[in-house]
């Protein structure tokens, strides 16, 4: 349901957020080694996630990614979502087809409509402080 570069998104922000609730800021290089993705496409999922505010990035020998706190508290999935592949994830056919809708749905429209809403819902409630914390505390992983 969600696209390759938004998942990378997302393990991305959890990094960037893990790394800066240890007070460290993160190179892309680390970054896209830690989330198992290609640098060049790394930089540019950072750089839309820069561009909406989700995370900082500094230039220089201390420069970097990383996430302000009140950010790492305030952020959920979703807005990551959100900034990756846009509010298409709410109206998107999950059969892939260009005419799907209410009026002229698909063979499962009625039925996957509740699991979309269940899944925005789950997504809209879980934060990046919540993810990074399960990996910290080894109850999740990352890769």
């Amino acid at each position: 349901m969600l696209s390759k570069t938004c998942e990378y998104g997302i393990r991305a922000t959890i990094f960037i957020a893990l790394q800066s609730l240890m007070g460290m800021r993160t190179s892309l290089k680390y970054i896209a080694e830690e989330i198992d993705s290609p640098e060049a496409f790394t930089a540019k999922i950072l750089q839309k996630l820069v561009r909406v505010k989700i995370i900082e990035s500094s230039k220089g020998v201390n420069g970097g990614f990383n996430m302000a706190s009140d950010r790492i508290k305030s952020t959920s999935v979703l807005d990551i979502v959100y900034a990756i592949d846009g509010y298409d994830i709410c109206n998107r056919c999950v059969l892939g087809l260009s005419q799907c809708s209410s009026n002229n749905p698909c063979s499962v429209h009625h039925k996957f409509r509740p699991v979309r809403e269940d899944l925005i819902a789950l997504m809209n409630k879980t934060t990046v402080e919540e993810m990074a914390l399960g990996i910290k505390d080894k109850l999740a992983i990352l890769r």
